[in-house]
């Protein structure tokens, strides 16, 4: 009997502790939305790998259909912008919040021939 209520126990504490990290996360990570331009899954692959090449960034998933890239950061360790300046140095443009970070034209060119999109 006594071991099956140590058990409960630990799982209860257990259960809190889970819930306190839970609650942690979600204060220090934050998920945004950046435009980015792109064409094809090639350019998915650079421009996520780009996102994940800033610290703090926990998951980047970049749709072709809307053009968004759907980041999740620590907001401690980075930034939106950080990200942004990322996927520039990549070729694609970026826009967050109404402030643009557009590749280099070298960049740009450097992109693949699918991947080269309409730039404004």
């Amino acid at each position: 009997m006594k071991k099956i209520l140590l058990l409960a126990l630990l799982t209860f504490f257990g259960l809190q502790a889970h819930a306190q990290d839970a609650k942690s996360v979600s204060k220090t990570h934050g998920k945004y939305d950046i435009e980015v331009k792109g064409n094809c899954n090639m350019c998915k692959k650079r421009i996520e790998k780009a996102a994940y090449s800033v610290n703090g960034v926990r998951s980047a998933e970049w749709h072709a259909d809307d053009q968004t890239l759907h980041v999740m950061l620590n907001d401690k360790k980075a930034t939106p912008l950080q990200v942004q300046q990322a996927v520039a140095a990549q070729g694609h443009d970026t826009k967050f919040n109404n402030k643009d970070v557009k590749a280099t034209p070298t960049d740009y060119e450097n992109l693949h021939g699918c991947c080269l999109y309409e730039r404004e």
